[in-house]
Order: C-alpha cells, then sequence, then structure tokens
C-alpha cells in the first residue's frame, strides 16, 4: 500500500512502544497490546503468527505460580522462618544480612515482588526495634530476591521465558549435560554478594535487640510448595519431545495453583476472595503474552538477524567477547528498562549468535539471563522488586536517593554478575561442553 520498508515501520512501533511503556509503566499493558493491533491491522503480522509467538507453557506456569505464591505467603510460614533465623544474630548487621539472604532463598521459588512484601513487615520492626533507616534493609532484600529470582524455572519470568523458548526442563537449571548449571551459578554470586551486603552494612554492627518469632498459620501450603517442586523434578523426562511443545511445567504449575486455591478457599471460609485475587498479578501475564507478539515481529521482519550480524562484527567472532557482550550489555540496559521485553528480543539474537559462533548454547543463554536478570539491581528502577521495596520505604516516611540505592546496587550487582558469569564461563565453554 504505501512504500515503506516493513522493517523500518516495525522497529519505529517497537521502540516508541518501549519509550511509552518507560514513560507510563503503569500502562504497560494497554501499550503494548496496542502495538499488537496496529502491527496486525497493518499486516506487518499475521494474527496466526501472533498467536502462534506466544509461549503458552510460560503463561500457564506463570498464572498457576501467582496462586501458589500468595497461598504459601497466606500461610505466614515464610515470615516465622525469617523471624527465627534473624533472631539467631549476634548483631544488628548479621541479622540484615541473613534477612537479605532468607528473601533471596525465598525468591528461588517464589515471585520477587511478593517476597519484598511478605518480608517487608519484619524488616520495617528489625529497623524501627534497632533505631535504623530501614532504606539499606530493603534495597538489600530486593537485590538479593532479584539475584536469586534467576537460580530456577520457577524463580522468575525471565527464567520461565528463557526455559519456555530454550526448552530446558525444571532439572536443567540445576545440571544439564552432565555439569552444574544456573542454580549453583546464582549460589556462586550469591555467596560473593553476601560478603559485600556485610562489608556495605558495617555501620550496623552492633547487638541485635530481642525478636518476638511471628507465629504460622498453617503449614499445608508449605508442603504443597514442596511437592510441586518435587513434582517438577520428576516431570523435567517428559519436557524434551523432538516435536512440539511440552506443557507439562505450566499444566503442573496450574494444578497446583487450583489445589492451593481450594485450600485457601477452604482454610478461610470463603472470605476475602476477592481481596486474594486482587492480589494476584494478572497484568504481567496479559503483558508477556503481548510481549511475545511484539517481539516475533521483529523476527518477522528481520531485525533479530541484523543485531546478532552486528555483534558478531563488533566482536571480531572472539568468543569470550562475544559472551561478554552479552552479558554486559544485558547488565547495562536491564538497570533502566524492564527486563521482560528485553529479555524476550534477546532471545532470538542470542539463538543466531549461537548459530553464527557455534558458542555452546547454554553459555550465552545463562549469560543472558544473569545479565538481564542480575541488571535490575544497579538502579531503584530497575526492576519490579526494587519500585515495590523503595515504595514501602517511603510510605514509611524515609525518602532514598537515586545515588543512595546505586551505592549499593552497583557493586552488589558488579559483584554477583562477574562471579556467576565466570562460573558459567569455565563450566561451558573451559570444560568444553558442546551443544
Amino acid at each position: 500500500m504505501w512504500n515503506v520498508d516493513p522493517k523500518l515501520v516495525v522497529i519505529t512501533v517497537f521502540l516508541l512502544t518501549y519509550l511509552w511503556v518507560i514513560l507510563f509503566y503503569h500502562w504497560k499493558t494497554q501499550i503494548v497490546w496496542a502495538a499488537v493491533v496496529v502491527l496486525v491491522a497493518f499486516k506487518l503480522l499475521s494474527p496466526e503468527q501472533a498467536l502462534a509467538s506466544v509461549n503458552w507453557n510460560v503463561i500457564l506456569l506463570y498464572f498457576g505460580m501467582l496462586f501458589v505464591s500468595e497461598t504459601f505467603l497466606y500461610s505466614k510460614v515464610p515470615d516465622y522462618l525469617a523471624t527465627l533465623f534473624a533472631s539467631k544474630a549476634p548483631s544488628v548487621r548479621v541479622a540484615m544480612v541473613i534477612l537479605c539472604a532468607f528473601t533471596g532463598c525465598l525468591s528461588v521459588v517464589l515471585e520477587n515482588v511478593a517476597v519484598v512484601l511478605l518480608v517487608a513487615p519484619i524488616a520495617l520492626a528489625i529497623s524501627k526495634k534497632c533505631g535504623i533507616s530501614p532504606v539499606p534493609l530493603f534495597i538489600g532484600m530486593a537485590i538479593s530476591s532479584n539475584l536469586q529470582g534467576a537460580a530456577t524455572l520457577i524463580g522468575d519470568p525471565p527464567s520461565m521465558l528463557l526455559a519456555g523458548y530454550a526448552k530446558l526442563s525444571f532439572n536443567d537449571f540445576f545440571v544439564i549435560d552432565g555439569k552444574p548449571s544456573m542454580f549453583f551459578a546464582v549460589q556462586v554470586g550469591a555467596l560473593v554478594s553476601v560478603l559485600v551486603l556485610y562489608l556495605l552494612f558495617r555501620k550496623y554492627n552492633t547487638k541485635l535487640p530481642p525478636l518476638e518469632k511471628a507465629p504460622y498459620d498453617s503449614l499445608v501450603p508449605a508442603v504443597l510448595v514442596l511437592l510441586l517442586v518435587g513434582a517438577l523434578a520428576l516431570s523435567s523426562s517428559f519436557q524434551h519431545g523432538e516435536h512440539g511443545v511440552s506443557y507439562m511445567a505450566g499444566l503442573l504449575c496450574c494444578l497446583f495453583g487450583a489445589i492451593c486455591f481450594v485450600w485457601y478457599l477452604w482454610h478461610s471460609r470463603a472470605r476475602k476472595v476477592a481481596e486474594f485475587l486482587s492480589k494476584l498479578d494478572w497484568q504481567t501475564g496479559l503483558f508477556l503474552m503481548g510481549i511475545f507478539i511484539l517481539v516475533e515481529s521483529l523476527s518477522v521482519a528481520g531485525v533479530m538477524g541484523d543485531l546478532a550480524n552486528l555483534i558478531v562484527r563488533v566482536s571480531g567472532s572472539s568468543p569470550l567477547f562475544v559472551y561478554c557482550l552479552v552479558v554486559w550489555v544485558s547488565v547495562g540496559i536491564s538497570a533502566f528498562v524492564d527486563n521482560v521485553p528485553f529479555l524476550v528480543a534477546m532471545l532470538a539474537v542470542t539463538r543466531m549468535l549461537i548459530e553464527q559462533t557455534g558458542l555452546p548454547p547454554h553459555l550465552l543463554y545463562f549469560g543472558l539471563l544473569l545479565g538481564a536478570s542480575v541488571g535490575g539491581n544497579v538502579t531503584p528502577i530497575g526492576a519490579s522488586a526494587n519500585i515495590v521495596a523503595m515504595g514501602i520505604v517511603r510510605k514509611q516516611g524515609h525518602e532514598t536517593t537515586f545515588g543512595e540505592f546505586v551505592k549499593i546496587g552497583l557493586p552488589f550487582t558488579v559483584a554477583s554478575v562477574l562471579a556467576s558469569s565466570l562460573f558459567v564461563w569455565f563450566v561451558f565453554r573451559v570444560s568444553g561442553t558442546g551443544k
């Protein structure tokens, strides 16, 4: 109809969408779907291509985990464990590090924002009792949560996205091709980051006052979470079919999500159901679907291939340079923009880089996940958990500056990403792991 390069139009729509999402983050879902309508209306993407581009296993997995996570939080078992561990600390400094590490551990199986909201009352109580500002503690909890969210398939949307795209099972995050995988890479980074937080919290080296343990309501949700993890581990052998896409992980999460919701209805006598449902982040699931379609338009137009070729030219095809570019460019971009659309866009680019360079797929995929997931820790706007954490302390009358967050977030990010990415490089490149 018009003598306009479709590639230029698709790039323009994508960049404008990204800009509007950054400027009007609360409207991100509506903005992305408006862009999808434009692409389909102008026949830059067919309805069939749009529908086929959505990874439905990831969507099922995400919505199922919403119900599992919220029910586990409702049981107050995490509250009990947090105060139990923190009360054993000999000083405020150690208690702060323990609470950050505990927040990270919960994020291995629970959504990051939900974990921060859960631990927030405990962190505020500790800060008040000790007479300290809660800001450093909340920054530490948020960034620890973001780091550990990359450790497992169910930890955070970026992990789910990578697993769906690269056809990775739950067990593949622990051991793949006989090698220690993403979980262990993240734990190496977590050990280093704990030392960083311990140094950054050095001025809080005073005696911790007694803490009252928080009671829990029921152990049933905790048992269900453990059963879900076990079921995902056992089902991993069914997720590597040669043809088609396996929906095992997504269906299992939906099944356990339904069981958790039924248990909640029984335990609460069906009270506050609307409040329970309102706490679930439905918007992000719809946002993910729209992002899948938006990024597919870039692939159809050939933009991803152009970007992959550019990276290869810049790196001179050096394996280490390519790997470092993938990791640290991801860190830099994710420090300021939402890591979900960035990761979805970069997955296709990474696949092309793998094809062009012959590097082991898991080397670049895990490097991308590390950079995109942990890069958000640099700034207060880099991840949803950061925004929520700073919002909580602001409501308590404590203002946080951009620089104050970066003073903790930047050294934490550099240390954890450096340690984790070196682990991934050694395991999947130096040790000679193939495709």
